[in-house]
């Protein structure tokens, strides 16, 4: 199920979209200020961000740089929402990095059609080239280069370094990483993960740490 984070001052305008978005079928998280989504972006990243410009504290398009200039949130689909309706605002907010503009009052069938043709968009022209520093995976071809070096990988350790470079900076579980890469989570096979990160981290020479240990926790990849 798609995530949407809505971040909007308006409680009745924040109500109406989580509602018509719930019953569209995605799964939405509501904010009222930038920094209650920076939160929610450490834990979680959203498939796509419904974002209004006039906010308080922090407007969107500050916002929307901040998001843009994070290599974990950089190619989360935006749309800006907002009541200004010339043509200078429009053109700004696109040339800022939004991916779609909606004008106040709009259609709930309007806001739906958008956000699923984004997303549409968005899953086709997603990159099958990941990187991270010296690392670059291509996802298609299953090459991973390290320093231009090829780097042969099994097909989970492959997948297993995939899943913590699309989740740059995120500290994932073993629970997490054993449902996403094997397909299920069991606490007693965590161990699996273990292992494999330590072939892992082996096979990339120096680069290996860039995978780091978070204790108690999971791993991560990057900072």
């Amino acid at each position: 199920m798609p995530i949407i984070y809505i971040v909007e001052d308006d409680p009745d305008i924040r109500e109406m979209e989580s509602y018509a978005l719930k019953n569209s079928g995605f799964d939405t998280c509501a904010f009222t200020l930038g920094k209650e989504l920076f939160v929610a972006l450490d834990r979680e990243l959203p498939d796509l961000i419904l974002l209004d410009i006039m906010l308080p504290q922090e407007d969107g398009l500050s916002i929307l740089t901040k998001i843009r200039g994070d290599v974990r949130t950089r190619s989360i689909p935006v749309i800006m929402v907002t009541a200004k309706t010339t043509e200078n605002d429009k053109v700004k907010g696109l040339d800022m990095g939004a991916d779609d503009y909606l004008t106040k009052p709009f259609g709930i069938l309007e806001l739906v059609s958008r956000i699923k043709a984004l997303l549409r968009r968005a899953a086709s022209t997603e990159s099958r080239i990941i990187e991270y520093r010296e690392l670059s995976m291509n996802v298609e071809k299953h090459i991973l280069s390290v320093n231009g070096d090829s780097v042969e990988l099994t097909y989970k350790e492959f997948a297993l370094l995939s899943y913590l470079m699309k989740h740059q900076g995120v500290v994932l579980s073993r629970e997490t990483l054993m449902g996403e890469v094997w397909g299920f989570a069991f606490a007693g096979e965590s161990r699996t993960v273990d292992m494999h990160i330590k072939t892992l981290r082996k096979k990339l020479h120096k680069c290996g740490e860039y995978i780091t240990t978070v204790r108690n926790v999971g791993y991560k990849l990057g900072e």
